[in-house]
């Protein structure tokens, strides 16, 4: 087993996609013992359905963890994206120059905390805090209340869908265009980060930001750039959650930065940085998913989707500190 697991480029990988598949074949033995008319493929679509926009944000999430800071205004991003959008929507500002409006203020917020991090030393954790009460609070000032979306093109594309399937046989399957969005979002950050020297930089500063500036590489550059990366997503994410819940209210999604930052991890990528990777973050937004749908069928109360991921990451972080540990050793003997 140890000689199998050496041979694997990444065996943190491995073990998240083999938990999601363990968890799903979970689901599989529990469906049809509670009901008689459950189908499993509608479930594993209706995964990437429920949890598209977390993906997007988690995506964005990862490319700061990378580099060995936190991005937690994440969740904030997301709800003022959500509410913003919903007013302006409301006074009748055309449905194209919203998205592009806060698409831009999200990439726009997230450079700012980008460059108060690195111009001024400060503590990501602190900036981002900072970000995080910034925007909730204007959440509650742009409206206190739900905003409903009503706009006829945000009806369509929300309510946009391939179907296929029938009930008797496979189930009835529904994929929404905006789940499209997210797997985009997905191949799109793994190239970048495969083969584009952006991609390079962005684990070469996580591992050891020093030897990257010694190196002539941009770091400053870099560590701006992926915060206005994860404001970027955390904005798409809110789109996507517009199209999803067609409202948009300031109390949205209390602690989102905390489930896309455990998918990342769950996902493989040390919190440490340098180490990590996109398709591994996205099945820790899967696995997450397939825990609350366990939870749901089996009718527990819905808090224990977050023992269960609490436990997972307290595991997941032993593991990487094991890994960690363990690859230190190999160095001092080199």
């Amino acid at each position: 087993m140890k000689s199998f697991l050496k041979k694997i480029k990444n065996p943190s990988l491995v073990i998240t996609v083999s938990l999601f598949f363990l968890l799903f074949l979970a689901v599989w033995i529990i469906g049809p013992a509670k009901s008689n008319r459950f189908k499993i493929i509608p479930v594993f679509f209706n995964l990437f359905n429920d949890n598209a926009y977390l993906i997007v944000v988690a995506v964005g999430i990862t490319f700061v963890l990378l580099t060995g800071n936190i991005d937690i205004s994440v969740a904030s991003i997301l709800a003022f994206t959500g509410v913003f959008s919903a007013y302006l929507l409301k006074i009748g500002v055309p449905p194209v120059w919203v998205m592009l409006l806060l698409l831009g203020i999200g990439f726009g917020f997230g450079c700012l905390q980008g460059m108060l991090i690195e111009k001024f030393k400060l503590q990501s954790f602190i900036v981002t805090l900072a970000g995080l009460f910034f925007l909730r609070g204007m959440c509650a000032v742009v409206s206190k209340e739900s905003i409903a979306i009503t706009n006829p093109i945000y009806t369509a594309v929300a309510q946009a869908k391939i179907a296929f399937g029938s009930v008797k046989t496979i189930g009835r399957i529904n994929i929404y265009y905006y789940v499209f969005i997210a797997l985009a979002v997905v191949i799109a950050a793994y190239i970048v980060l495969k083969y584009t020297r952006f991609g390079r930089t962005v684990y070469a500063v996580g591992g050891n930001e020093q030897s990257a500036r010694l190196m002539g590489l941009p770091v400053a550059r870099t560590k701006i750039l992926v915060y206005g990366i994860s404001g970027f997503c955390a904005s798409l994410g809110g789109v996507l959650f517009s199209f999803y819940t067609l409202a948009g209210y300031a109390l949205q999604n209390m602690g989102l930065e905390m489930d896309a930052i455990s998918s990342a991890v769950i996902g493989g990528t040390l919190l440490s940085g340098g180490t990590g990777s996109i398709i591994g973050t996205a099945f820790g937004v899967l696995i997450q998913g397939t825990i609350q749908t366990i939870v749901t069928l089996l009718n527990l109360n819905a808090w224990w989707t977050k023992v269960s991921v609490a436990l997972l990451l307290c595991i997941f972080v032993i593991l990487q500190r094991i890994i960690l540990n363990k690859n230190d050793m190999k160095r001092k003997k080199a």
